[in-house]
């Protein structure tokens, strides 16, 4: 039992950890001369990089706001985990916890998709997704997974 608590808390602390750097880290396109993430756009020139802000358009603000709202869920996710370990009594199930888990997946599901078809009118041909993107796309199914265990689970003593 203690091996299956350790491994649900493991992919749930692995998803958690892919959506903060997913979020916070610069590279959702990346191209020779330019990366671009949520937050701010470099691009490099003769005296260093140079970054501005990220586009004011209203996709840009719903993915930033999407994937906060992944983070938030998923740590309150975690915290309910532990707060139900010790209260729920035997036999009940972890509906609460894999609920909000489930949520955090569908918000960074909907931030992804949501950059991958707008940011193509925003990002040039010749840039390529970077490591923060692909990211976020594998937090998805480790936080769907680990949603779905939550769900299934019963406490046991």
């Amino acid at each position: 039992m203690l091996l299956l608590l350790l491994g649900i808390i493991s992919l749930h602390v692995a998803a958690l950890v892919l959506l903060f750097v997913s979020t916070i880290v610069s590279v959702w396109t990346t191209s020779e001369t330019t990366t671009s993430d949520l937050w701010i756009n470099c691009t490099l020139t003769n005296g260093g990089y140079q970054c501005e802000p990220a586009s004011t358009g209203v996709w840009i603000q719903a993915v930033q706001a999407l994937m906060i709202l992944s983070i938030i869920f998923s740590f309150l996710s975690l915290f309910l985990f532990f707060c139900q370990l010790f209260t729920l009594q035997k036999g009940g199930r972890f509906f609460l916890t894999g609920t909000f888990q489930i949520l955090a997946s569908l918000f960074v599901m909907s931030g992804a998709i949501i950059y991958t078809v707008m940011s193509s009118g925003w990002i040039q041909k010749t840039d390529s997704f970077g490591f923060s993107y692909i990211l976020a796309w594998v937090a998805f199914p480790l936080a769907l997974i680990s949603g779905l265990i939550y769900v299934i689970l019963r406490k046991r003593e």
